[in-house]
């Protein structure tokens, strides 16, 4: 497990996308994790890189270009760090990310969510911070059976409007 004496929690890209952009539950759910858990470590997988690299450089849209560069940009000012490999090979994450969808936990059509989901597995991380429907959306129960049985720990999946509404002082 990557920094294991750290709390590890991964974001999806709308994250930094929504940070960069100023909406207020997302600051307020990365200041409220932080004060409540000072050990945490805030990461982005390497596909969410991979996404908001996308973003930044090849959306249609100029004003989602700009909103991608300013959302890597930030990451390091926000202390959110990027995971470049997750430690083990890509062939064991696509396994996983499979498993997720043909156990019917994702749609078909959702490999970016589900290589997401297994990256974030795969590392350890204790939550998944996404505004995400299909990752919301997800049986948990169902999912902590499908990653038990690889010996993979599960994250909690949270929206940051859920984390403020349940845990804001």
């Amino acid at each position: 497990m990557v920094g294991s004496r750290n709390l590890l929690i991964a974001t999806d890209s709308n994250v930094p996308l929504d940070l960069a952009d100023g909406h207020e539950s997302v600051i307020d759910a990365l200041d409220t994790i932080r004060s409540r858990l000072p050990q945490a470590r805030f990461v982005v997988p390497p596909s969410v890189f991979q996404e908001l690299a996308h973003v930044a450089l090849r959306d249609s849209s100029a004003e989602r270009r700009e909103l991608g560069t300013r959302a890597l940009r930030q990451l390091r000012s926000q202390r959110i760090d990027v995971i470049e490999i997750v430690p083990v090979g890509q062939g064991v994450v696509e396994t996983v990310a499979r498993r997720i969808r043909s156990a019917g936990l994702l749609p078909e059509g959702e490999i970016h969510d589900s290589v997401i989901l297994a990256e974030t597995a795969l590392l350890g991380c204790a939550v998944l911070l996404t505004s995400d429907a299909h990752l919301r959306g997800i049986d948990h129960v169902r999912l902590t059976w499908e990653l038990h049985a690889l010996d993979l720990s599960v994250p909690i999946i949270a929206t940051p409007r859920e984390i403020v509404a349940k845990f804001f002082r």
